[in-house]
């Protein structure tokens, strides 16, 4: 598998813990030095990777809600041999998102180290 391959599969098992917030693949997805920041109803939030983990799990998952599973690739530029940056969209339940995901190479597996994102739309309810 090439190193975009292995990327490209990273930021699915990203997608899928976003919609399905299954709390025992977080750590094959974030770093535990991950930070998690971006502009939300204003405000820039900063979070550590433990907090991100709480805050995702303290809500319902899309999954459970059946929610649309909307999500896309839209760039992954590999850097250098051990850092790769993604570009992606995903909806979880109402919000949309624009994520900018920095992965560094750890001990062979492709992680998350930082998560920008970007809030693109909200969704109507029922949509």
């Amino acid at each position: 598998m090439s190193d975009i391959q292995a990327i490209a599969s990273a930021i699915d098992g990203y997608f899928n813990l976003m919609y399905d917030v299954d709390d025992s693949r977080f750590r094959d997805v974030f770093s535990d030095a991950c930070i998690v920041h971006g502009i939300r109803d204003g405000r820039h939030t900063v979070r550590s990777a433990a907090e991100f983990r709480d805050f995702i799990r303290s809500r319902p998952s899309p999954a459970s809600m059946k929610s649309p599973r909307e999500e896309a690739i839209i760039s992954i530029d590999q850097t250098a041999s051990d850092l790769a940056i993604a570009k992606v969209r995903v909806r979880a339940g109402q919000t949309g998102f624009i994520d900018h995901l920095v992965f560094h190479r750890i001990d062979g597996r492709w992680l998350i180290t930082t998560k920008a994102f970007h809030v693109a739309q909200v969704f109507p309810a029922g949509s």
